[in-house]
């Protein structure tokens, strides 16, 4: 019965059970991170409670800030597996697998399936990609729908070299392209549109372009990726409209939530973040293929567009330059296939590059357990002025001792990956032992460290889960009280909630949690509130209810 399977129909199934094992499990070890995969899971934790499935809100108002389409994702999620992280970050598991699938299929027809093979191994072998798979974000789908957006376009021009008729690429390269603005907005047209039009300029593809293609594209464009804001303005709701496209110039010109950074910010993240794809890639980026040039010139174009974008924007943000992905990852699947079959080696270059970056990797497990198990806070305040850090960090979690080992397997493998296999057992080994080092660190450490960041604070929200107080944070800003507290309804339509909690006529107890850094403040501002109890980095304060 098997063998009457196709070799890639078997192949595409091996990647989604692999791909199955490694993005589905242990999804729901650690609470959800603030802000990010907090905001979204409450997003639809609130649709969940509402009803009302059409309009995004935080806090059960209004929230113009993303479209709904992710939402609607961990919606479907949650009624599957209830209101939890693994349902939170299920979607993005789903999204890994078909990454892995959509680059298997692509990268067969660009080369043959062996190079699919590879360009899905780059991809999710890669740490930060990896990472996002078992997380609770919009962008790996955002980064998904522009790719593959993208893709069809190109074909569309490579096919209308040779054919002036037809238009499915057309229709479908819009209407993913709107899937896209559904899911974070109309930044997925300025990535797209400025890709595109640098690679018909370059590669001469004026003459391809015909007026009807692009009325046709427009149209589903407007269709597709303007049909939730097509469906506000028709029900009244300009203002959310008005709000959310105001939002979308703003992050481009200022800083957001404190989030700037330097000009290298995004170079230095994809370079050290989606290892060892970035370093391998550097061949991809100087070295032409006999076959396919002018795909790869497309990659190019868009890591380059993505880049220099997200690095003039001012917000400054990790995932922001996450799109990268797709070419680094292909771009170094071309240097790995031809190490893999054609018999090419390592330059020194890159060997050295691997073994540096690999090895700071491989410090960071040791490194965090020495940190907490053997180095005192004041002696820490040496190195680390954030007041903050410090109080996190001075709290008891249990260690086994041999966190370590995380690290050392890393080191070990890649130092005998790099210098003493070649081939096939040189690929294999590089990104086996970086995909192995990255689920491990998700079992045995990450754990660990958000116990560190936010553990107490979201240890107290949940403490106050269904019961009939309130509880909020004071002195910065968090979406946890929403999520982990089940809150079910706003404490008062009209007012600012804040300053209701604080002196208005409550009708039970209200709870705040603070970072230890502001409590003294927050006391010193609001008499009316004790302090019940100090952990780590934050405080709990109560407001007693008096009749």
């Amino acid at each position: 019965m098997i063998k009457n399977i196709s070799l890639e129909t078997r192949l595409r199934v091996l990647i989604v059970i692999i791909g199955l094992l490694l993005f589905l499990p242990f999804n729901g070890l650690v609470h959800l991170f603030d802000w990010d995969e907090i905001n979204f899971a409450e997003s639809a934790r609130e649709m969940l409670v509402s009803g009302n499935f059409s309009t995004v809100s935080i806090n059960f108002i209004p929230f113009w800030e993303k479209p709904p389409l992710f939402i609607w994702m961990q919606v479907i999620s949650m009624k599957c597996f209830g209101i939890n992280e693994f349902a939170a970050r299920f979607p993005d598991a789903i999204c890994g697998v078909l990454t892995l699938l959509v680059l298997f299929e692509i990268g067969k027809g660009l080369k043959n399936y062996k190079f699919g093979l590879l360009w899905a191994l780059a991809f999710g072998a890669s740490i930060l990609p990896f990472l996002y798979f078992k997380s609770g974000i919009i962008d790996p789908w955002f980064n998904l729908f522009i790719f593959l957006s993208l893709y069809f376009a190109f074909r569309h021009f490579s096919h209308r070299a040779f054919n002036p008729k037809g238009y499915k690429r057309v229709i479908l390269s819009a209407a993913i392209l709107g899937l896209a603005v559904l899911t974070k907005g109309p930044v997925a047209i300025l990535l797209f549109g400025t890709t595109l039009l640098l690679f018909i300029v370059t590669e001469r593809q004026l003459k391809n372009i015909k007026l009807t293609d692009i009325m046709l594209f427009t149209l589903v464009l407007i269709l597709s990726g303007g049909a939730y804001h097509i469906y506000q303005i028709l029900a009244g709701n300009w203002q959310l409209v008005y709000d959310f496209f105001k939002y979308q110039v703003r992050l481009m010109r200022t800083e957001d939530a404190g989030h700037g950074g330097s000009i290298f910010y995004h170079p230095l993240v994809l370079f050290l973040g989606v290892f060892p794809s970035s370093i391998l890639a550097l061949r991809g980026f100087f070295k032409k293929e006999n076959l396919n040039n002018d795909f790869r010139k497309l990659m190019i174009i868009l890591f380059l567009v993505v880049l220099v974008i997200f690095s003039l924007v001012q917000t400054k943000i990790v995932h922001y330059s996450s799109l990268c992905y797709f070419p680094l990852s292909y771009l170094a699947a071309l240097s790995v296939y031809e190490i893999y079959f054609n018999g090419a080696r390592l330059e020194k270059l890159s060997k050295v590059l691997l073994l540096i970056v690999g090895i700071i990797y491989a410090l960071i497990p040791g490194a965090l357990q020495l940190i907490a198990t053997s180095i005192s806070p004041d002696a820490l305040r040496t190195f680390i002025k954030d007041d903050f850090a410090i109080a996190c960090i001075d709290r008891t979690i249990h260690w086994g001792g041999y966190e370590f080992l995380v690290g050392v397997f890393l080191g070990l493998s890649l130092i005998i990956s790099v210098f003493y296999w070649r081939s096939s057992k040189q690929v294999l080994g590089i990104f086996g032992s970086t995909v192995l080092f990255v689920f491990m660190l998700m079992i045995l450490i990450v754990p660990k460290i958000e116990k560190y960041s936010q553990g107490p604070a979201i240890a107290y929200i949940e403490s106050f889960k269904d019961k009939p107080v309130w509880v909020s944070t004071i002195g910065y800003y968090s979406y946890a009280p929403f999520f982990y507290a089940n809150k079910m309804q706003r404490a008062c339509v009209d007012c600012n909630e804040e300053e209701f909690f604080l002196h208005g006529a409550v009708a039970c107890d209200v709870y705040f949690v603070t970072k230890v850094t502001a409590l003294q403040s927050v006391v010193d501002q609001n008499p009316q509130l004790e302090v019940v109890e100090k952990k780590g980095g934050f405080a709990l304060l109560k407001r007693i209810y008096k009749k």
